[in-house]
């Protein structure tokens, strides 16, 4: 079992490619809050409407003092697709190689339609301007989440 984090917990760097052949690396996002989201697939309903609802949601984010990353195990041409079809506005992230779903605990066991697999648990983080885990949040619904990190962030629903 992976170990998960804490709030209060340093958040771990990473630096991964986007869907458009940049890099991000969390640190350098330091002195801003930042939301680092995991989610399965890239394409999949689960993950579209997520990904839509942090798109349609950006501006607020922002005006709060919030960065969006979203990160997924899909190679960044899947991800390119996504945001083409969806419309998405959010920054996609790449991790093929699974190092920062592991570092934040978002990849273990899980069940599926009854059966236990491993695979990414679709979950969220708050990192604070220093670097640290404000909000962690496991296995949390695509449906609605947006919505409810607002409320638990104390930010005015939109």
């Amino acid at each position: 079992m992976t170990t998960r984090l804490q709030p209060g917990d340093p958040a771990p760097d990473f630096t991964l490619p986007t869907d458009t052949g940049e890099t991000v690396t969390l640190s350098d996002l330091r002195g801003r809050r930042v939301i680092v989201y995991f989610y399965p697939a890239a394409l999949t309903p689960g993950c579209t409407k997520q990904a839509c609802d942090f798109s349609d949601n950006l501006d607020a984010l922002k005006a709060e003092g919030y960065t969006v990353l979203g990160i997924s195990p899909d190679q960044p041409e899947k991800l390119a697709k996504f945001r083409e079809k969806e419309g998405l506005t959010i920054t996609l992230l790449s991790d093929v190689d699974k190092e920062a779903l592991l570092a934040y605990g978002a990849f273990g066991e899980k069940k599926l339609y009854g059966k236990v697999v491993e695979g990414v648990l679709r979950s969220t983080f708050v990192v604070d301007p220093d670097g640290k885990i404000e909000v962690a949040q496991y296995n949390v619904k695509a449906t609605g989440h947006v919505a409810k990190l607002r409320r638990d962030l104390g930010l005015d629903a939109a």
